[in-house]
């Protein structure tokens, strides 16, 4: 059952819980939770989100999961953090020194974690966060610590720039650049 317009507005400031685990070949990484994650507790929740279908499409599992099934993800190697903790109803109401405290909170928890590759669910975000303008979608120069970076498109409903196949194409790449066969 879908959360109320009042679990939705209580959702507002809230945080989820990061999905982690040992031996990360990929931790993925959202903008910040918006309200239908905060108040289901799990990421990409929100109907119209496409990271879930883009992440079977591309190979790297087995089925479609569900935003509930978050946990299976550790068992694939594979995580989910944010660059901002706090939900919003939009990515606009985050302010730009939310956006680097989160990029200095990531590299904390990438030397912590250890993944072979950050995957950051959004340029901007990746660039605000990380102070490079002119960074684009797809393996970045940089690292965090000694993590390589991957940039992906926003997989939000709203960004209708990016279609499923074109996202489920960078993931298919970043798997690919791992090399991992795609899962049965």
């Amino acid at each position: 059952m879908p959360p109320t317009r009042a679990e939705l507005e209580a959702a507002k400031d809230l945080t989820i819980e990061d999905v982690l685990g040992p031996g990360l070949d990929v931790l993925f990484c959202g903008i910040n939770p918006g309200l239908y994650s905060a108040a289901t507790g799990h990421h990409f929740a929100r109907p119209g989100n496409r990271f879930w279908p883009a992440l079977h499409r591309s190979g790297f599992t087995p089925r479609l999961l569900s935003p509930a099934e978050q946990d299976l993800l550790p068992s694939f190697g594979l995580g989910i953090t944010n660059v901002v903790p706090r939900a919003t109803a939009q990515a606009a109401e985050l302010s730009d020194e939310e956006f680097r405290e989160g990029g200095v909170r990531l590299a904390r928890l990438v030397a912590e974690v250890r993944p072979r590759i950050l995957a950051v669910a959004g340029v901007t975000a990746y660039r605000t966060a990380f102070g490079r303008p002119k960074a684009a979608v797809g393996p970045q120069e940089d690292r965090v610590g000694e993590t390589a970076v991957w940039v992906l498109p926003n997989p939000s409903g709203l960004n209708a720039h990016w279609t499923l196949d074109r996202i489920a194409g960078e993931l298919r790449r970043l798997r690919e650049s791992l090399g991992r066969p795609p899962l049965p």
